[in-house]
């Protein structure tokens, strides 16, 4: 049975300042020089640092040179491995003292790095353990393990099984996972472990959290700094969201015509809420504007305004009158009368703690919001919103591409996508090099034709990748023409999928892959078993019930699917449990997708070809001599049920790839850009966009 491998390091205290996913990569830049030198020395590592997105906007390769030989270092020694990650963390550390990050600091994950220093706010720590003491304190299994305590490592501990995490996304995004599927067994082995972070990770994308460099042995091993970044995601899209017109249509009282209303559309949460939040204040007659949830917020005065408008029966007239330290503490006596769960102390407001003072007005939000119910306002606001395939839809791609790390967050596709540099980004890391940077225009883009010339781009690039584009020009990118941009992000979606699948050389020869293919393949493997189900085209209504895809599942992976948990598909509440069922079973398994279980019941065929695919991606990844041992379905024993009483194991065992969901992006994306040819006449620029 193959095991699980990370890269280890003799020092402790410097293995815990990397993830696995950093330290994979690091590695390989760090042996691709030894492969070419036969050695590394200091003099090799200038060139390598500048590569790397943590240093090339912050220095040039000769400052690098300057400061390893401030360091003491005598660039012709020879290196190792460990010598090079310490002066990898030493140049992060004068990173962070150069562009004036704060080493007690810790923010919400919204790029695709992790923070420099690893450290956290003890403040955050217990916040976030209050939050899940309120929220799942009456669940059947975390119960017993509840209330945390938060001045322990109990909260650390506790998240290594996995099962807290996910019932954590069930809390902020209900319905995300079956949480049949999760193993809740009270003593877990390393693969139900697995099996559970890798169903966490999985769906924590498919909410929207930012993941990438975040892998399963990370959490298994309870990195307090990796487990605090996942958790405050996921606290925050709880918080956030009912920040948008189609939650509270009332929020169309906070702009005056239909342009603007466009404008709210395209905002993050974040701005939705301070938006709301100087609407308020502006009525109080408070005369600042607040644009941060930090220093903007310190002294407590506009947290008074704002709380004295929208509850002026709790109000205290000494607040506005008091010392700061003493108006904090006036502040959140207010709000605890409004019901405001407590998020913050008094200090947090005086320390201008933005993740705890984001979490405070949005609970407040949510208590509270003020807004207007005038019913005309609101019918305009719900005339505004989108049909439910096209939500989806919207929602599937957007999703996507956040989960592809590139650095610009999507919070609506429709809007976002307008300037084409969000597209250029995207077309960047589907087809390395095929973007030529050096005609491109970074936002903001005041002037309108530099969108169309980053549309033009977009689509001229997309032609060059063989998308079917006839009717598709930059202008309807710049217009938000619905309809078009999602025809051409399924089509990106679509070659990113089948590039994927080309680039596992070893099993299609590097030859060009359709759906017909993926289709062949699903048909033999459950053809495979002995079972006799098969589908005719992706459009197959006999699909609407599930069995296909769990025979797939199982045939891939004959431990992954309890039996005992399927029905038979024939009403739409027993399609709904298995549609829900196969989407948690495919992410335990590794898969990553974005598709809802009403995609698989309505039988949409552009989401379940990324489904087949993601699982045939998956299995193709296996050892072929694994696979091929794998016993018949009839002669495996249930998964473990949720009850825990079959003790059998539900892991998968030795086939579980060494590459955890994000691992296996990120090195088959590196496989993508060294095998890849140059694409196209675009001169490749290396990692401009970083």
């Amino acid at each position: 049975m193959a095991s699980y491998t990370g890269v280890l390091i003799s020092d402790q205290w410097l293995q815990s300042q990397f993830t696995q996913v950093e330290l994979r990569s690091l590695q390989s830049k760090f042996t691709s020089v030894k492969n070419q030198n036969g050695q590394v020395t200091a003099g090799d590592l200038p060139s390598l640092m500048v590569k790397s997105k943590a240093f090339k906007e912050t220095y040039s390769e000769e400052e690098i040179r300057n400061i390893l030989s401030g360091l003491g270092s005598n660039l012709s020694d020879e290196i190792d491995f460990e010598s090079f990650l310490k002066a990898y963390l030493n140049l992060q550390g004068q990173t962070t003292a150069k562009s004036g990050g704060s080493k007690n600091s810790w923010s919400f994950l919204k790029a695709s790095t992790t923070t420099l220093l690893h450290t956290i706010s003890e403040s955050e720590k217990a916040s976030y353990v209050a939050h899940i003491n309120s929220y799942l304190s009456d669940d059947p299994f975390l119960q017993q393990y509840l209330p945390l305590d938060p001045a322990t490592n109990d909260l650390f501990n506790l998240a290594k099984d996995g099962v807290l995490l996910c019932k954590l996304i069930n809390v902020a995004v209900p319905g995300t996972i079956d949480e049949r599927a999760i193993n809740t067994k009270r003593v877990l082995n390393p693969w139900e472990r697995n099996e559970n972070h890798t169903l966490c990770l999985n769906s924590a994308k498919a909410i929207g959290c930012t993941v990438v460099n975040i892998g399963t042995q990370d959490l298994v091993e309870g990195r307090p700094h990796l487990v605090l970044g996942l958790i405050s995601q996921i606290i925050k899209i709880q918080l956030l969201a009912d920040l948008n017109l189609k939650k509270t249509p009332q929020l169309v009282e906070l702009v005056d015509d239909s342009k603007d209303v466009e404008e709210l559309l395209s905002l993050p949460p974040e701005k939705v809420l301070l938006k709301w939040m100087n609407f308020h204040l502006q009525k109080a007659g408070y005369k600042k504007a607040v644009v941060n949830f930090s220093s903007d917020l310190k002294d407590g005065e506009a947290y008074a305004y704002l709380l004295n408008v929208l509850a002026p029966e709790h109000c205290n007239p000494a607040t506005l009158d008091a010392k700061p330290d003493e108006r904090a503490k006036l502040v959140l006596d207010h709000a605890e009368r409004m019901n405001c769960k407590r998020y913050l102390s008094p200090k947090d407001i005086l320390d201008g703690s933005s993740n705890l003072n984001l979490a405070f007005v949005a609970q407040i939000f949510h208590e509270r919001n003020g807004l207007s119910t005038d019913s005309k306002k609101i019918s305009f606001a719900e005339m505004m919103t989108d049909d439910v395939q096209t939500s989806r839809e919207e929602r599937c791609y957007r999703l996507w591409i956040n989960s592809l790390g590139i650095l610009t967050y999507v919070n609506n596709v429709f809007e976002d996508v307008r300037d084409g540099w969000i597209l250029l980004e995207v077309l960047d890391k589907v087809f390395p090099g095929s973007v030529n940077w050096k005609q491109a225009s970074r936002p903001p883009i005041k002037m309108p034709f530099r969108k169309v010339e980053n549309c033009n781009q977009v689509v001229r690039i997309g032609k060059q990748l063989k998308l079917s584009l006839v009717n598709i020009a930059g202008n309807d990118i710049v217009q938000g023409n619905k309809k078009l941009i999602l025809a051409f992000l399924w089509q990106l979606m679509r070659f990113n999928m089948l590039q994927l699948l080309r680039n596992l050389r070893s099993h299609s020869r590097g030859k060009e892959m359709t759906d017909a293919d993926i289709l062949k393949w699903a048909n033999n493997k459950v053809k495979s078993t002995g079972r006799t189900s098969q589908m005719q085209s992706f459009k197959d209504k006999s699909l609407s019930n599930g069995i296909f895809f769990l025979e797939l599942l199982s045939a891939v992976e004959p431990r992954v699917v309890n039996w005992n948990l399927v029905t038979k598909g024939e009403s739409a509440d027993e399609k709904k449990l298995n549609a829900t069922y196969i989407i948690s079973v495919a992410r335990k398994l590794g898969c990553s997708i974005f598709l809802l279980p009403e995609d698989i019941m309505e039988v949409n065929q552009k989401m379940l070809l990324t489904l087949t695919a993601s699982i045939m991606f998956w299995s193709l990844q296996q050892p072929v001599d694994d696979s091929e041992a794998s016993p018949s379905p009839a002669d495996v024993s249930p998964a473990t049920s949720i009850s825990g009483e079959d003790e059998s194991s539900s892991s998968l065992g030795g086939e579980i790839s060494n590459l955890s969901i994000d691992d296996a992006a990120s090195e088959v994306s590196s496989q993508l850009d060294n095998e890849i040819n140059s694409f196209g006449d675009g001169s490749r620029v290396e990692e401009t966009v970083a």
